[in-house]
């Protein structure tokens, strides 16, 4: 990612049967992210999806 890119620290994250993890996207807002759950949780899958935060910051 470079200085001009948007950031976009929210992740969906898809864990399927087996425990495999998956990035499902990146979003710039909670909120956005959160919809996006929502909407795959409406759809009647059967992975578990959820929010994370990419912290960015230096160690």
């Amino acid at each position: 990612m470079n200085d001009s890119s948007p950031t976009l620290p929210w992740h969906v994250i898809r864990q399927d049967d087996n425990g495999n993890r998956y990035r499902v996207g990146r979003y710039a807002t909670r909120a956005e992210a959160d919809k996006v759950v929502a909407g795959l949780e409406a759809r009647g899958h059967k992975q578990l999806y959820w929010v994370e935060h990419l912290d960015r910051r230096p160690v």
